[in-house]
């Protein structure tokens, strides 16, 4: 059943295990980075960012980069993500659009994210492949679900990342058709973050800080195909053949994931039932 799934045959092309640099040689590292943009405080009923932000990042507003791209997709490009600094301070607010054109991103632009592993009773874990509708990384395999915590005040609360958690069950819900009931956000893990930035092609990319969230529990599915092409349960040594398949670019693997593969994820999986000793909400690991 997994081979099946597997027979895809493109090139994934992205900025593996990129380091975020910033456009003036600064020492120090990351902690010595930071961002060259003002954001005002988003008030009640405002969804604008400074005029100072809206030209540095100049917006792209260029009507044709979503002419040939999905309806329904490019209708979530209107979304409001959360805009943060490297150390994952909140600093406002900006279109799912402008947040994932290259243009704004090689300037710094940076928001927050999410991916969620969920694995069954016999601890496998749930895979997707992403549909070709997909405005950035289209038809790659990746984790249970992938996507970002909303500019809104239930999404926003930072408390032991209940907001980011709070935004997983929703896209849970969307993505996979998994009722809301059966993934409670209190039932989720929030381990720790990673920090990374990708291209996906010449004008889509990411650049997040990626909160990584486990659960282990049976749950009901009924994908959406607008986000998901297909989907399947994998064991350890399944999703092992799968990273190696990619190695041989025999299929696409998104890069967010691999960079989660190929660092925590076996050793996590290894413990399901003790996820607490792993739990690093100090850090954020830059991939």
């Amino acid at each position: 059943m997994v081979r099946g799934v597997w027979a895809v045959l493109r090139v994934v092309s992205y900025e593996g295990a990129a380091v975020w640099k910033s456009n003036r040689p600064r020492a120090g590292g990351f902690a010595a980075l930071r961002l060259r943009c003002t954001y005002e405080p988003i008030t009640s009923g405002s969804r604008a960012i400074s005029s100072k932000a809206g030209a540095l990042w100049s917006a792209d507003r260029m009507p044709e980069v979503t002419d040939h791209l999905d309806e329904k997709q490019v209708r979530l490009l209107s979304e409001m993500c959360i805009v943060i600094d490297e150390n994952d301070s909140k600093i406002g607010a900006d279109t799912k659009k402008n947040c994932h054109l290259n243009s704004n991103i090689d300037k710094g632009l940076l928001h927050r994210a999410f991916s969620v592993f969920i694995f069954n009773g016999e601890e496998k874990l749930l895979l997707q492949q992403r549909s070709d509708a997909k405005i950035t990384f289209p038809g790659c395999f990746t984790n249970t679900c992938c996507s970002h915590p909303l500019h809104t005040d239930s999404e926003l609360e930072e408390k032991e990342a209940i907001g980011v958690r709070r935004a997983a069950q929703r896209r849970l819900q969307a993505e996979l058709g998994i009722p809301m009931e059966q993934v409670k956000p209190d039932e989720m893990t929030y381990l720790t973050r990673i920090h990374y930035k990708a291209q996906s092609d010449g004008v889509w990319g990411e650049h997040e800080i990626d909160y990584i969230l486990f659960m282990q529990k049976n749950v009901e599915l009924s994908p959406d195909p607008n986000e998901i092409k297909t989907h399947c349960y994998v064991s350890k040594e399944e999703m092992k053949e799968l990273l190696e398949k990619a190695k041989r670019k025999e299929v696409e693997i998104t890069p967010w994931f691999s960079l989660i593969a190929e660092t925590f994820l076996f050793k996590w999986w290894d413990d399901l039932q003790n996820l607490k000793k792993f739990m690093d909400h100090d850090n954020i690991h830059r991939m």
